[in-house]
């Protein structure tokens, strides 16, 4: 006899929103199958969007940021912001650092080790540095 959980087709996205403390509303299943369902990487909230359409989902655009943002503060997720007001979200959360590619607008990982940093600044007081974040942006030859 198989388990039930196997056979069930959102069962990895609804132990993982359970696990996080989320409740695993439709949307919000929906949505992590899409994300957490492949390999690691980069979307943006309107790509996002544009999946969760493709797939007959009805979602809105503010739904997809709000659950985006959610699963950031729950750990499923690590938001990278290359510039004011545009941000990816990485669903790698694990420790590393990003190229940023100016002219297609994508990200690539970066192993922690390829990166040294000698030192850093004290924190403010009352404060701890929780992680350091590095984007290197990259620009094409030809520009």
């Amino acid at each position: 006899m198989r388990s039930e959980v196997v056979n069930r087709p959102f069962a990895q996205a609804q132990e993982q929103l359970r696990t996080a403390g989320l409740r695993p509303t439709r949307q919000r299943l929906g949505l992590a199958r899409l994300l957490f369902e492949r390999e690691h990487r980069h979307v943006t909230a309107e790509a996002l969007h544009g999946e969760a359409l493709d797939a007959d989902m009805r979602v809105s655009l503010a739904t997809v940021y709000n659950t985006l943002h959610q699963f950031v503060r729950v750990g499923l997720l690590r938001e990278v912001v290359v510039s004011p007001g545009r941000s990816y979200f990485d669903t790698n959360t694990g420790d590393h650092h990003h190229f940023f590619f100016e002219g297609s607008g994508t990200l690539a990982d970066i192993p922690t080790d390829s990166v040294e940093l000698r030192r850093l600044p004290a924190a403010p007081g009352g404060t701890r540095i929780g992680r350091v974040d590095v984007v290197i942006r990259l620009e094409d030859d030809s520009q």
